[in-house]
């Protein structure tokens, strides 16, 4: 039993003298690496200390910080004062009743929606024309005067807007769809728009009209005469003999007339 004792106590590493011994020493190396690894990261880290060629460039990019910032505020200010002015723009165009409308010069993109912006809120109506970008204005108008369509295209033609021009052209045009119309359906059939019959009726009644049309009777006291009595009923022959008799009477008596008048 003292053998397997023996041999026991030497199988095992934590019982073995030798190895007691070494393992301490082994984990003691490993800790002193890793603590090694650790300061080197720690001061790997860490800013170096500020050169003369940093510091300017932090100079520098303070001051363009600081222009920036100022450029952003005197933009600001612009629009805000550009607002004012729209505003009370508007508010003149609301209060005088002779005016309509009112142009703008060409403007910038931000310019031009601070305007609708202003418009809108007013109660007014705008609208953005001109092709280019540098060319682009704002018109502004009262809702009782707002533009029809003919008007809003002129404009965007960037033609200049005439109520007199235009109902001109707009009648030419009417005219030239009636005749269109009438070459592809015929003329127009006229249909009036009340009947004189019936809007007389309760003076003549309904059918006295029509009755007194188709009953005709000879008056002697007014010498009423009816239409069968004045038909012509000679056929075509006698009517003609007839013409060239009264045609032979007229020249006789115009030589007799002749010749008692010569000495």
């Amino acid at each position: 039993m003292r053998a397997a004792d023996l041999k026991g106590d030497n199988a095992h590493p934590f019982k073995s003298p030798q190895r007691a011994c070494a393992l301490p020493v082994r984990g003691g190396v490993s800790r002193v690496s890793k603590m090694a690894d650790l300061l080197g990261s720690i001061l790997s880290s860490m800013e170096k200390p500020p050169s003369v060629g940093s510091q300017e460039s932090r100079r520098k990019a303070r001051e363009q910080a600081a222009r920036l910032k100022k450029m952003q505020e005197d933009e600001k200010r612009k629009k805000s004062d550009f607002r004012k002015r729209v505003e009370k723009e508007v508010s003149e165009i609301i209060q005088d009743s002779k005016l309509q409308k009112k142009k703008y010069p060409p403007m910038g993109k931000i310019e031009r929606s601070i305007i609708h912006d202003v418009a809108e809120v007013a109660g007014l109506t705008s609208f953005s024309f001109g092709e280019e970008e540098e060319s682009r204005y704002v018109m502004i108008f009262k809702k009782e005067f707002a533009p029809s369509d003919e008007e809003l295209e002129a404009y965007r033609r960037g033609e200049a807007w005439d109520p007199q021009i235009a109902e001109e052209k707009r009648k030419v045009k009417q005219a030239q769809f009636e005749l269109e119309r009438e070459a592809r359906t015929g003329p127009k059939e006229v249909c009036p728009s009340s009947n004189y019959r019936d809007k007389y009726s309760h003076l003549i009644g309904v059918s006295a009209a029509k009755e007194a049309a188709h009953t005709l009777e000879a008056n002697k006291a007014y010498g009423c005469v009816p239409v069968a009595n004045k038909r012509d009923t000679r056929s075509i022959e006698e009517a003609m003999n007839a013409i060239r008799a009264k045609k032979k009477q007229k020249r006789s008596e115009d030589e007799c007339a002749g010749s008692s008048s010569s000495p």
